[in-house]
């Protein structure tokens, strides 16, 4: 299928790789199909692009492979939307937020992540009870590590 983004221009996708949102992203609640583009090949962040709204994307990043320790709890109701079973692969998406300008000042929301049943393609943005913060710094990044 071929879709029309305003940042990527014409796309071709796999229709199997659209990922459904049944309530939406907070404060996007009719945009319910996206699809995940990579940044570029060496790059931990992601684009979820909405495959029915050419101008809206969001800068990803997968939380759990740049934060150790992050491994928040599910709310049961997203699991039940999400229709999570025993066995299914999940994975959370933390959009990113950078100033215009400031790059090194970006951060990503990891009290409100998007959680994905890989497996079924359903995805949900959730707010946590868990002391994660709304800004989490990404600046360590981008620092170069020490010379030995």
């Amino acid at each position: 299928m071929e879709i029309e983004t305003t940042r990527f221009g014409k796309l071709e996708i796999d229709d199997s790789k659209i990922i459904f949102f049944p309530s939406g992203i907070l404060g996007f609640p009719e945009a319910k199909r996206y699809v995940l583009i990579p940044h570029a090949d060496d790059s931990p962040f992601l684009w979820l692009q909405a495959v029915d709204v050419p101008e809206l994307a969001f800068l990803v990043i997968l939380p759990r492979e740049v934060f150790e320790n992050y491994s928040p709890d599910i709310p049961k109701e997203a699991l039940k939307e999400l229709h999570f079973q025993d066995g299914d692969e999940i994975e959370f998406l933390g959009i990113v937020t950078v100033p215009p300008g400031k790059p090194q000042e970006m951060t990503v929301n990891l009290m409100g992540p998007i959680v994905l049943n890989v497996d079924k393609k359903l995805a949900k943005q959730v707010v946590l009870d868990q002391d994660y913060p709304l800004k989490q710094p990404l600046k360590h990044l981008f620092e170069k590590p020490a010379a030995a």
